[in-house]
């Protein structure tokens, strides 16, 4: 299906992140079955495919993630920009003060050349700074998903030394396999790397519209709709499996980036709790019946959910669970393949190889 949007479908590689189901997911359930002017929500909105998918159809939608980085990442992907405006943001911060603070300490000096992370702090304190403009969200987008990454031999895409793209590196181990190899950052043309993704992802933008918010979806509040009295029609979402809460530590570069701390963050602020299938499951309910208030009589909720293989809970007990009671009821379960086959969430977060669990979709109706 990918193929028919061509460059629009693009834009969903914008920057990695765990919670990745493909694109062609939200494509077929809205191809299939959505209607014009249909709302579209996903509460755990992650790299924003879900919106993405709404916008290609012209669908307008909602996202929400209690992450920094995440709600960054789908932000990027609902602005009306091109690549010419992106580039003269780009050019007109680089000309302007040096940062004021550049972190100092062993991993900066490894991770990145001096000058390339200069280039980066002036870009983070403009962000910070100043009000986000649709060229400037497409351009955070943009360096987030080159911030770290391979090094490749032709031309750099990405302006760190040799990393992960999917997680951030973590400081002491990052140190040891740079020193052991003697891999010292070179330096890399900001403009370069941030002009050859511009063009990539941004050159056919899709004309729809959609809209991110940085909250918590068990608040209530979080989830109105921007116009007075609006119904969103469709759900389509992946919350968290249980017993994943590493989404901000395995993304802490990215989140210093977004005005985070210059250090690997272990915090687990707004998110859900963890503690026991049973308060996991409670704490999705309240999400469930959230949805439910702002959602159409007739609306359609599809939930992809699995599970990691160190927690000896039943991924479809904890699901139905959370269900039970909330406003929604289960009209289907259509096994999903499992998260090796699709290299989804669990097999992101689990660094060892280990047997993977069915994955779901759960359709449910208001």
């Amino acid at each position: 299906m990918l193929t028919q949007f061509n460059g629009q479908a693009a834009l969903n590689g914008l920057c990695p992140y765990f919670t990745m189901f493909p694109l062609d997911f939200p494509l077929a359930i809205l191809g299939k079955r959505a209607s014009q002017g249909d709302r579209v929500l996903d509460p755990f909105c992650g790299r924003g495919t879900t919106n993405l998918a709404a916008r290609i159809f012209g669908l307008p939608s909602l996202g929400i993630d209690s992450n920094p980085v995440a709600a960054a990442i789908t932000a990027a992907k609902l602005v009306e920009t091109s690549v010419p405006e992106i580039m003269r943001e780009l050019r007109s911060i680089l000309a302007g003060p040096p940062p004021r603070l550049i972190p100092e300490g062993e991993f900066w000096e490894w991770a990145f050349h001096r000058d390339t992370l200069d280039a980066i702090c002036r870009l983070r304190e403009a962000f910070l700074a100043d009000g986000p403009t649709e060229a400037r969200l497409a351009l955070r987008g943009i360096i987030l998903g080159a911030l770290h990454g391979p090094q490749q031999k032709a031309f750099p895409g990405y302006l760190s030394n040799q990393s992960p793209r999917t997680y951030a590196p973590k400081p002491a181990y990052s140190i040891k396999y740079w020193r052991e190899r003697g891999e010292r950052p070179r330096f890399v043309d900001t403009k370069a790397v941030i002009e050859r993704r511009a063009k990539r992802y941004f050159s056919a933008v899709p004309t729809g519209v959609g809209q991110c918010r940085l909250a918590d979806s068990r608040q209530q509040e979080s989830m109105q709709p921007e116009a007075p009295g609006a119904k969103f029609r469709w759900i389509i979402t992946s919350p968290p499996y249980y017993g994943m809460r590493t989404y901000r530590p395995d993304q802490w570069l990215r989140n210093w980036f977004v005005g985070g701390p210059a250090a690997v963050d272990y915090t687990n602020m707004d998110q859900v709790v963890h503690s026991s299938p049973e308060a996991f499951a409670a704490d999705l309910a309240t999400v469930w019946r959230n949805a439910a208030r702002v959602c159409t009589s007739d609306a359609r909720m599809v939930i992809r959910f699995g599970g990691i293989s160190d927690r000896k809970a039943s991924p479809l007990d904890i699901i139905k669970s959370s269900l039970s009671g909330s406003g929604w009821r289960i009209r289907t379960i259509i096994q999903a393949g499992t998260a090796a086959s699709g290299k989804r969430q669990a097999d992101a977060f689990l660094r060892r190889r280990t047997k993977p669990l069915a994955e779901y979709d759960v359709w449910a109706v208001n």
